[in-house]
């Protein structure tokens, strides 16, 4: 029963990868149509800091989940992590492509998370430039971690990874001018949490917590 329920659950996830990968797909097919209903974002907006912030964001929960796909043969934790393959690599491509359709750069000098007035908030150490973002100790330790060791880490890790992901999303869906971020933001957000819930039940199944 609970193994049915597992495989139901990631195979609505995997329907979420196979829509996001779509929807980029139908951006790209917009020409230069501006993005939205409203005017270009600047670079300092709510927009171009959130598709920054969230594409290093992705990129590093992209990272894990490669790391973890090699590390373990439980089928259930490689289809997450490739579900999550593909969805946020599939966003990110789509945050990296507003900016440059936007005329901006996809890097900046401003803090992390300025946009959400964050700026002196965290302070990044060991790789980690924004909460929830593993350190490269902890993604050393996922290197050397093997079978039911590198699922728990990962599980762990990957849960702080989308809290802080989704609160990120949240901020940027209410501030948000653009129509088109504030739907990512808010798919983002019910994608995640999703995930977090799997990953809670992941946990439990092999007697750890999700905190770390």
């Amino acid at each position: 029963m609970r193994a049915t329920r597992l495989h139901r659950i990631l195979a609505g996830l995997a329907l979420s990868a196979v829509l996001a990968a779509g929807a980029v797909f139908a951006f790209w097919g917009q020409g230069d149509d501006p993005v939205g209903d409203v005017a270009t974002p600047g670079g300092a907006s709510v927009e171009a800091g959130f598709s920054r912030d969230m594409a290093v964001h992705h990129q590093q929960a992209v990272e894990m989940s490669l790391i973890v796909r090699d590390r373990t043969r439980n089928e259930e934790v490689r289809t997450l992590a490739y579900d999550i393959i593909n969805t946020q690599a599939a966003q990110r491509g789509m945050m990296l492509g507003w900016l440059e359709m936007w005329g901006l750069d996809k890097s900046t000098n401003q803090a992390p998370m300025a946009w959400m007035g964050h700026s002196s908030a965290f302070q990044a150490k060991d790789g980690s430039l924004m909460p929830g973002m593993a350190t490269n100790t902890q993604i050393d330790q996922l290197n050397k971690a093997g079978g039911e060791e590198a699922e728990i880490l990962y599980l762990q890790l990957m849960t702080a990874h989308h809290k802080a992901g989704v609160d990120m999303a949240r901020a940027a869906e209410k501030a948000a001018k653009d129509s088109d971020v504030k739907r990512l933001a808010q798919s983002m957000v019910n994608g995640q949490q999703a995930e977090m819930d799997l990953m809670a039940t992941m946990l439990t199944q092999r007697g750890a917590a999700a905190a770390r």
